[in-house]
């Protein structure tokens, strides 16, 4: 994301023993959840996932999400040297047991890129952030 400075590597993830998609452990690093869509795919939601924040490794490279704006772009690099280019139409907050069902892990319909991380209250005693931000962002015309 040019105008925040944010970039990362991205791993391969799939989803973790509680169901969730899993995210990287390192807090530098993104996760693209495999078993969508890639970015730069035809026809579904390919779905980036970061952490916003880490116990032991401080702010995480999505802490900057909560910053972004409509219009902003989102570059997305292949290991093969490819690029596709987003523009950001979305943001919503979603709880986090409503994640899986809100569509943003579909497989079919126009494409988008999604970027996921925690927000909302963090409260210790139910298992940390209770939501997460969604971001949407359409792919530019080439």
């Amino acid at each position: 994301m040019p105008r925040l400075r944010v970039k990362a590597p991205i791993d391969p993830v799939g989803v973790a023993s509680d169901g969730e998609a899993e995210v990287p452990e390192d807090a530098r690093r993104v996760g693209w959840y495999r078993f969508g869509p890639a970015p730069g795919s035809s026809k579904g939601s390919a779905v980036i996932v970061g952490h916003v924040d880490s116990r032991t490794q401080g702010l995480g490279v999505l802490a900057k999400l909560d910053d972004v704006r409509a219009d902003d772009r989102v570059d997305v690099r292949g290991s093969d040297g490819s690029s596709t280019e987003y523009r950001i139409v979305s943001r919503r907050t979603v709880p986090k047991d409503e994640l899986a069902d809100s569509g943003v892990f579909r497989r079919d319909g126009k494409p988008v890129l999604t970027l996921i991380t925690c927000t909302g209250p963090f409260l210790k005693d139910r298992g940390g952030y209770q939501d997460n931000l969604v971001i949407t962002a359409v792919p530019e015309a080439s």
